[in-house]
């Protein structure tokens, strides 16, 4: 009997030594920490005040850099289609890079029910999970989350008045206050208000159970169309606005790009660029951030007011950044820093207020970040690579100097290493290079130079090799000999 009675225990205890590591806490989740993660849409890492945008004002998202740890240099691995937001996003609920995460798309219900999906990993580690806002995955939000409330398309209707406006001299027919074009107004709300509802219920709600959570907030501010009540637009005249240093009225490789006339995001502004254009254009782009955060504050004011804030990492970022404007373009289906750069920021317990890291990361780190605040291991499964080494200081070299990889259909592909960005538009064998420390805006192509002829052929090695580890079949050899490296 006994030697029975032992057998039964360690049979039992070999049973529970093999579940996730997630049981070990069943009898403590209160203290391990909260995560809320507030996540923009189309929101540069230039169209915040701290990052040194003195046009926009974004007072909470300031004081929440000002009071954690901002990581400069942010990146969005890029798109398979034109809705960079769904590659961004599929990547970040999946951890997968970009062309592997998009082999995922057709599969992606098979991974939630294997648990391979961001919010399933934090629910079995017995996190309580909130999900409101933006969702763009081909997968069910309802079934992924504990608690949903509103699920957003990728974005709210915009309407043919929307489109190449304004145009100088003439009356713009369409208005980013009227509730009559509908948009963030479907509804009676604006949907940025109707999100800090939502968020501030779910708080209140989290407030009353003994359980860890995890929120995932999803704007779609700052996406367009962009709409906010008129006394934020208001704020900005279009006359005390600067033209980005990048204007452009036409990018020349518009084409080449895929970022030409037909595609829906450069239709919004005419054709060529103009001054006038993306002064309004920016108006309203930074009315609607400006929108968004009193919203974050309110939500941010109700963690405080719970007494939940001290237990909760915060994270801020967004899906990818936007031209409006810059190089002639208006969309981010390209791969110049204003679009594939994002502010990011995280608060927390052991963060350090006022820090800076400028080692380069990509967006969708965020995601095994929060497995180890969980007390998880990170699965094999997971590519991208915790942050946690670069916030404790214990980050190797090759992590703080890591290249970045950039990719855009078989259109485009970029990476950045050190001070230097390769950008290579394959349908016309261009290649670009820009110097990211002397020239910050991307404005003297360096290609073409004799003296940085090395380095271009360093960098499309480098490239080639990040495009075998994110799975991206797009042959690029030989490039070398056929690129044009010169402005025929």
């Amino acid at each position: 009997m006994v030697r029975r009675l032992a057998a039964m225990a360690l049979g039992t205890l070999a049973i529970l030594l093999a579940l996730p590591s997630v049981q070990v806490f069943a009898e403590e989740g209160s203290r391990r920490p909260n995560i809320v993660f507030i996540f923009a849409d189309d929101l540069s890492y230039r169209a915040v005040r701290y990052a040194g945008n003195p046009d926009v004002r974004t007072p909470n998202i300031d004081r929440l850099a000002r009071s954690g740890l901002v990581f400069t240099h942010a990146y969005n691995q890029g798109s398979w289609s034109g809705a960079v937001c769904v590659a961004s996003r599929t990547m970040l609920n999946t951890g997968r890079y970009l062309w592997h995460a998009k082999n995922l798309v057709g599969h992606l219900e098979q991974e939630r029910q294997a648990g391979r999906i961001w919010s399933e990993q934090l629910r079995r580690a017995g996190y309580d999970t909130y999900f409101t806002g933006k969702w763009h995955v081909r997968l069910n939000a309802k079934s992924t989350f504990d608690f949903v409330t509103h699920v957003r398309p990728g974005m709210p209707k915009q309407t043919p008045e929307g489109y190449n406006r304004p145009i100088e001299g003439k009356p713009d027919p369409w208005s980013p206050y009227d509730p009559k074009f509908g948009g963030f107004w479907e509804g009676g709300t604006h949907w940025s208000e109707v999100l800090r509802d939502d968020a501030r219920a779910f708080l209140r709600q989290a407030a009353r159970r003994n359980r860890p959570f995890f929120m995932y907030l999803a704007f779609n501010a700052s996406h367009d169309p962009r709409q906010s009540p008129k006394s934020y637009v208001d704020r900005y005249p279009p006359s005390k606005l600067a033209l980005p240093k990048t204007f452009l009225p036409e990018y020349p490789f518009k084409d080449a790009m895929g970022c030409g006339k037909s595609l829906r995001d450069e239709r919004l502004a005419p054709f060529p660029r103009t001054p006038y254009a993306v002064r309004v254009h920016r108006q309203e782009y930074y009315a609607l951030i400006t929108h968004m955060d009193d919203q974050i504050g309110a939500i941010l004011g109700t963690l405080d007011e719970l007494g939940l804030a001290d237990n909760t990492y915060v994270v801020f970022t967004a899906d990818h950044g936007l031209a409006v404007g810059e190089h002639g373009l208006f969309g981010k289906q390209n791969q110049f820093d204003h679009s594939v750069r994002v502010p990011f920021i995280i608060r927390g317990p052991g963060i350090a207020a006022g820090r800076r890291i400028e080692a380069p990361i990509y967006l969708q780190q965020v995601m095994p970040t929060t497995l180890e605040w969980a007390g998880l291991d990170v699965p094999d499964f997971v590519e991208f690579q915790s942050l946690l080494p670069l916030i404790q200081g214990k980050a190797s070299r090759s992590a703080k100097t890591r290249p970045i990889y950039g990719a855009y259909l078989e259109l485009q592909r970029m990476i950045v290493d050190g001070r230097y960005k390769l950008i290579v538009y394959p349908r016309v064998s261009k290649v670009l290079l820009f110097d990211l420390q002397d020239d910050p805006w991307e404005l003297r192509d360096l290609a073409s130079d004799p003296a940085h002829a090395k380095t271009v052929q360093r960098l499309l090695g480098k490239l080639q090799k990040l495009q075998e580890k994110t799975g991206d079949s797009l042959d690029l050899s030989g490039l070398s000999q056929r690129a044009r490296f010169w402005d025929e």
